[in-house]
């Protein structure tokens, strides 16, 4: 990608079809971007959020989700995100401070 967001995300993500995306993902990143930046950059980076693998909720992530928001307190999106990440071993990148006390979480500054 051609962009800012590319150079900013090519250290942390070496195979970008590697990446788990869950779809809530796509629509914080997305209401987040639409807000701060322009549309443009929101699709801009969404669409490079979409060249990993896509992950639907399910009924087993929504109740996993559902004890990880109850055993740590986290929001709902950050629930599921956390859920799904446990369920494909994935690492979460992350600049949200509710994930500042949960396990294999790297946290990044913006």
């Amino acid at each position: 990608m051609n962009t800012d967001i590319g150079a900013k995300v090519a250290p942390v993500i070496e195979n970008p079809g590697e990446l788990v995306v869950p779809t809530i993902t796509l629509y914080e990143v997305y209401k987040k971007l639409l807000a701060e930046k322009s549309e443009e950059y929101a699709l801009d980076v969404v669409s490079y959020m979409q060249t990993g693998k896509i992950i639907e909720l399910n009924a087993g992530l929504s109740l996993s989700a559902a004890q990880i928001s109850r055993k740590h307190k986290l929001p709902m999106a950050d629930s599921i995100i956390y859920a799904t990440s446990l369920h494909y071993s994935a690492v979460i990148f992350s600049c949200d401070k509710h994930f500042k006390d949960i396990p294999d979480i790297r946290l990044r500054k913006n």
